[in-house]
């Protein structure tokens, strides 16, 4: 993997499906081939998930698995915007996409299904299985960018989690990794390659004190 430091997990919220600043986000993780990891938000295809549960009456388990594959389906699409962009399952490809230069964009359904340290319920996004795959892959560092500018850090993780800004588990996810972490607003964009490229934490830094 490049860069002394290790890559950045960066999870891309699935709010930016449809934002005019998503192709400003794309343009710049372009420009840290190698350093970066993009995990997908489950954006529109969630939505589908969660409108469909309570009309068909399917269990929290398997609105869990969907919502996963919602991420491969959001990854799939961002995956095509830029040139550098790999769709990768495992960890073992991940770093086989770093290595190589490019950008990796997770799809954890594969590598998720049968973990047992994973609860099956809406207590777990994206933001929690970012954190997750920060710690299996040994990053140091995981920056959420999240359709909304918040206050310079350090932002309190427990209060993120009342405002419904981060998941319930997030916390323990990050605590587990023992990665830095931080939010960043859709103008960070401008500042996300420098960052990434010098290995520097990007946005609101995260405290879980």
């Amino acid at each position: 993997m490049r860069g002394a430091s290790g890559p950045t997990v960066l999870k891309l919220g699935g709010s930016y499906a449809f934002s005019p600043f998503l192709k400003n986000w794309i343009d710049a993780i372009a420009d840290c081939a190698g350093r970066v990891v993009l995990v997908p938000g489950g954006g529109p295809f969630a939505d589908a998930v969660r409108a469909a549960q309570p009309r068909m009456g399917f269990d929290d388990r398997a609105a869990h698995e969907m919502a996963m594959l919602a991420m491969d389906q959001y990854g799939c699409a961002l995956a095509h915007l830029g040139a550098p962009l790999r769709r990768a399952a495992s960890a073992a490809a991940i770093r086989s996409v770093l290595r190589a230069g490019g950008i990796p964009v997770w799809s954890p359904a594969q590598m998720v299904r049968g973990e047992r340290d994973i609860p099956w319920c809406w207590d777990v996004t994206s933001d929690s299985l970012a954190a997750w795959l920060t710690g299996r892959l040994g990053a140091k560092r995981i920056v959420l960018v999240k359709h909304a500018e918040l206050a310079a850090g350090p932002l309190r993780a427990e209060e993120l989690v009342a405002a419904g800004i981060l998941d319930p588990a997030f916390p323990r996810f990050l605590r587990a990794s023992g990665a830095e972490a931080a939010i960043a607003g859709p103008t960070a964009h401008s500042k996300a390659a420098v960052a990434i490229r010098n290995g520097e934490l990007l946005g609101s830094r995260v405290d879980l004190r």
